[in-house]
Protein backbone atom coordinates (compact mmCIF):
# COMPACT_ATOMS: atom_id res chain seq x y z
CA UNK A 1 0.00 0.00 0.00
CA UNK A 2 1.28 3.45 -0.96
CA UNK A 3 1.41 5.58 2.17
CA UNK A 4 1.67 8.93 0.32
CA UNK A 5 -2.08 9.67 0.29
CA UNK A 6 -2.35 8.60 3.92
CA UNK A 7 0.51 10.92 4.95
CA UNK A 8 -0.98 13.77 2.91
CA UNK A 9 -4.34 13.29 4.61
CA UNK A 10 -2.65 13.23 8.02
CA UNK A 11 -0.86 16.50 7.26
CA UNK A 12 -4.14 18.03 6.15
CA UNK A 13 -5.77 16.88 9.41
CA UNK A 14 -2.92 18.53 11.37
CA UNK A 15 -3.62 21.84 9.60
CA UNK A 16 -7.29 21.66 10.59
CA UNK A 17 -6.29 20.82 14.17
CA UNK A 18 -4.02 23.88 14.27
CA UNK A 19 -6.79 26.04 12.81
CA UNK A 20 -9.17 24.96 15.57
CA UNK A 21 -6.52 25.63 18.22
CA UNK A 22 -6.00 29.17 16.87
CA UNK A 23 -9.76 29.75 16.78
CA UNK A 24 -10.08 28.85 20.44
CA UNK A 25 -7.01 30.88 21.38
CA UNK A 26 -8.20 34.01 19.54
CA UNK A 27 -11.71 33.71 20.99
CA UNK A 28 -10.33 33.28 24.51
CA UNK A 29 -7.92 36.22 24.21
CA UNK A 30 -10.66 38.47 22.81
CA UNK A 31 -12.96 37.52 25.69
CA UNK A 32 -10.24 38.23 28.26
CA UNK A 33 -9.53 41.62 26.69
CA UNK A 34 -13.22 42.54 26.75
CA UNK A 35 -13.62 41.39 30.36
CA UNK A 36 -10.53 43.35 31.38
CA UNK A 37 -12.00 46.47 29.83
CA UNK A 38 -8.93 47.09 27.69
CA UNK A 39 -9.14 50.57 26.20
CA UNK A 40 -7.29 52.07 23.25
CA UNK A 41 -5.02 54.21 25.44
CA UNK A 42 -3.65 51.16 27.29
CA UNK A 43 -3.29 49.12 24.12
CA UNK A 44 -1.51 52.05 22.44
CA UNK A 45 0.96 52.14 25.34
CA UNK A 46 1.60 48.42 24.85
CA UNK A 47 2.28 48.94 21.12
CA UNK A 48 4.66 51.83 21.95
CA UNK A 49 6.53 49.48 24.27
CA UNK A 50 6.70 46.91 21.46
CA UNK A 51 8.11 49.56 19.10
CA UNK A 52 10.79 50.49 21.67
CA UNK A 53 11.81 46.87 22.19
CA UNK A 54 11.75 46.33 18.44
CA UNK A 55 14.10 49.25 17.84
CA UNK A 56 16.45 48.27 20.67
CA UNK A 57 16.40 44.49 20.52
CA UNK A 58 14.70 43.51 17.25
CA UNK A 59 11.75 42.09 19.19
CA UNK A 60 8.87 40.54 17.23
CA UNK A 61 5.58 39.63 18.89
CA UNK A 62 3.23 36.76 18.16
CA UNK A 63 -0.05 38.03 16.82
CA UNK A 64 -3.38 36.40 16.05
CA UNK A 65 -5.86 38.03 13.71
CA UNK A 66 -9.01 37.25 11.78
CA UNK A 67 -9.03 37.06 7.98
CA UNK A 68 -12.19 37.13 5.92
CA UNK A 69 -12.10 34.72 3.00
CA UNK A 70 -13.82 35.26 -0.35
CA UNK A 71 -16.43 32.72 0.77
CA UNK A 72 -17.35 35.01 3.67
CA UNK A 73 -15.80 32.74 6.30
CA UNK A 74 -13.70 34.48 8.94
CA UNK A 75 -10.86 32.40 10.37
CA UNK A 76 -7.85 33.22 12.55
CA UNK A 77 -4.33 33.43 11.19
CA UNK A 78 -1.06 33.63 13.08
CA UNK A 79 2.06 35.67 12.54
CA UNK A 80 4.91 37.63 14.08
CA UNK A 81 4.67 41.40 14.23
CA UNK A 82 7.60 43.80 14.22
CA UNK A 83 6.26 47.16 15.37
CA UNK A 84 8.11 50.04 13.72
CA UNK A 85 6.19 53.13 14.82
CA UNK A 86 3.07 54.21 16.66
CA UNK A 87 1.52 57.42 15.32
CA UNK A 88 -1.17 59.31 17.20
CA UNK A 89 -2.66 62.13 15.17
CA UNK A 90 -6.04 63.79 15.00
CA UNK A 91 -7.68 61.38 17.42
CA UNK A 92 -6.50 58.32 15.47
CA UNK A 93 -3.76 55.93 16.50
CA UNK A 94 -1.98 54.01 13.79
CA UNK A 95 0.71 51.39 14.00
CA UNK A 96 3.23 50.82 11.23
CA UNK A 97 4.59 47.30 11.37
CA UNK A 98 5.89 44.34 9.42
CA UNK A 99 4.06 41.02 9.56
CA UNK A 100 5.45 37.57 8.93
CA UNK A 101 2.54 35.16 8.53
CA UNK A 102 3.23 31.77 10.08
CA UNK A 103 -0.14 30.05 9.70
CA UNK A 104 -3.14 30.26 7.39
CA UNK A 105 -5.66 27.54 6.67
CA UNK A 106 -4.82 27.59 2.98
CA UNK A 107 -1.06 27.20 3.45
CA UNK A 108 -0.78 25.58 6.86
CA UNK A 109 2.39 26.27 8.83
CA UNK A 110 4.67 28.77 7.07
CA UNK A 111 8.30 28.94 8.17
CA UNK A 112 9.74 32.44 8.68
CA UNK A 113 11.58 33.47 5.53
CA UNK A 114 9.44 31.26 3.29
CA UNK A 115 7.38 34.30 2.30
CA UNK A 116 8.41 37.94 2.50
CA UNK A 117 7.23 40.09 5.41
CA UNK A 118 4.34 42.44 4.64
CA UNK A 119 4.39 46.07 5.66
CA UNK A 120 1.06 46.79 7.29
CA UNK A 121 -0.77 49.64 8.98
CA UNK A 122 -3.04 48.96 11.94
CA UNK A 123 -5.50 51.26 13.63
CA UNK A 124 -6.25 51.11 17.36
CA UNK A 125 -9.71 52.23 18.46
CA UNK A 126 -12.36 51.68 21.11
CA UNK A 127 -15.59 49.97 20.16
CA UNK A 128 -18.86 49.89 22.02
CA UNK A 129 -20.10 46.37 22.80
CA UNK A 130 -23.85 46.08 23.18
CA UNK A 131 -24.90 42.65 24.30
CA UNK A 132 -26.35 42.04 27.75
CA UNK A 133 -25.02 45.43 28.82
CA UNK A 134 -22.99 48.22 27.27
CA UNK A 135 -19.23 47.99 27.54
CA UNK A 136 -16.21 49.41 25.79
CA UNK A 137 -13.43 47.30 24.36
CA UNK A 138 -10.39 48.01 22.25
CA UNK A 139 -10.02 46.78 18.70
CA UNK A 140 -7.04 46.70 16.35
CA UNK A 141 -7.73 46.36 12.62
CA UNK A 142 -5.61 46.51 9.50
CA UNK A 143 -6.49 49.60 7.48
CA UNK A 144 -4.21 49.35 4.43
CA UNK A 145 -5.97 46.21 3.20
CA UNK A 146 -9.45 44.94 3.90
CA UNK A 147 -10.20 41.57 5.42
CA UNK A 148 -7.66 41.40 8.27
CA UNK A 149 -9.23 42.46 11.58
CA UNK A 150 -9.16 42.01 15.34
CA UNK A 151 -5.39 41.76 15.81
CA UNK A 152 -4.39 40.46 19.23
CA UNK A 153 -0.68 40.81 19.82
CA UNK A 154 0.71 38.83 22.73
CA UNK A 155 3.28 40.63 24.87
CA UNK A 156 4.49 37.39 26.46
CA UNK A 157 5.35 35.69 23.16
CA UNK A 158 8.43 37.47 21.83
CA UNK A 159 11.30 36.54 19.53
CA UNK A 160 14.46 38.40 18.66
CA UNK A 161 15.66 36.22 15.80
CA UNK A 162 13.27 37.31 13.02
CA UNK A 163 14.73 40.72 12.14
CA UNK A 164 16.54 39.28 9.10
CA UNK A 165 13.16 38.26 7.63
CA UNK A 166 11.56 41.68 8.13
CA UNK A 167 13.22 43.36 5.14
Amino acid sequence: MDSSPLIAEYRRWLVFQRQEQLSQEHRGAATRLAQAGAVAARVTDAYRSMADKGAQEGACYRTLFLRQRESGDVLPCEGWLFVRRVLAEGGMTRVRASLIETFTLEEGVIAPGERPAKKITLEIFDELLVEKSMATSCRVDRIDQSGDTRFITLLDAVRGDLRQHMK
